[in-house]
């Protein structure tokens, strides 16, 4: 027995979803995957046409360096492209292996409620590019985080930054995952949602990290100051 899956029908009816793996096999998932992927990458690729976080290359502009400026410019594309590709992979298939290991639960499943994560952390960025480009500039820190909140009272770079990687879409994200994974796993609730929580965590201090570290210095051979 098959039956259809539906992304707006079971994002919002995962109790369906649930019953339905249970009992059936799916079909469709795959067109599925392939759309939030060229969705995600189009996102991205929209983000830096319209300079979100390029706005270093302006000086090359200003400088008359029109040639140098076009040629950044399509490699800072060609660098978007890639890393939605890469933001995309991690967090389909890296996390669904990451809880296929530690829940026991089947990789087919994980990747299934992946898909919605996915598609959630896209939704997120595409709200705040929307709010940006209304306002005509952009910030480091995501308007739904806690980052402004820490950039506040906070004279912490990277505290900063690991609070602007706590969204209310990580908390829809630890919610949705913990009612999907609770039906297919034996784990006790309390260890999984712990779990989940302790990987939000995790990801948020990694993302903090590589935002302090001076990349562009080590890059250019200099000494960060």
């Amino acid at each position: 027995m098959f039956f259809e899956f539906r992304f707006w029908k079971y994002l919002f009816n995962r109790n369906e979803l649930i019953g339905s793996l249970k009992d059936s096999n799916m079909r469709g998932f795959e067109k599925r995957v392939w759309l939030v992927a060229i969705l995600g990458v189009l996102l991205f690729a929209l983000r830096d046409i319209w300079g979100m976080h390029t706005e270093g290359l302006t000086t090359l502009f200003v400088g008359g360096f029109e040639d140098t400026f076009v040629i950044a410019r399509a490699t800072s594309l060609i660098g978007a492209i890639i890393w939605s590709i890469l933001y995309m992979a991690f967090h389909f298939f890296g996390i669904a292996f990451l809880l296929h290991k530690i829940t026991n639960i089947e990789l087919s499943k994980a990747a299934v409620i992946q898909l919605f994560v996915v598609a959630l952390l896209l939704m997120e960025k595409a709200f705040v590019f929307f709010l940006y480009a209304i306002a005509g500039y952009t910030t480091d820190f995501s308007l739904l985080s806690f980052g402004p909140l820490a950039a506040t009272f906070l004279d912490s770079e990277f505290f900063t930054y690991f609070f602007n990687e706590l969204t209310l879409i990580t908390g829809l994200i630890i919610a949705i995952q913990f009612h999907f994974l609770r039906a297919f796993s034996e784990m006790s609730a309390r260890n999984l949602f712990i779990i989940l929580i302790v990987i939000q965590l995790i990801l948020a201090l990694f993302t903090a990290g590589i935002q302090v570290l001076p990349i562009e210095t080590w890059i250019e051979g200099g000494q960060a100051v």
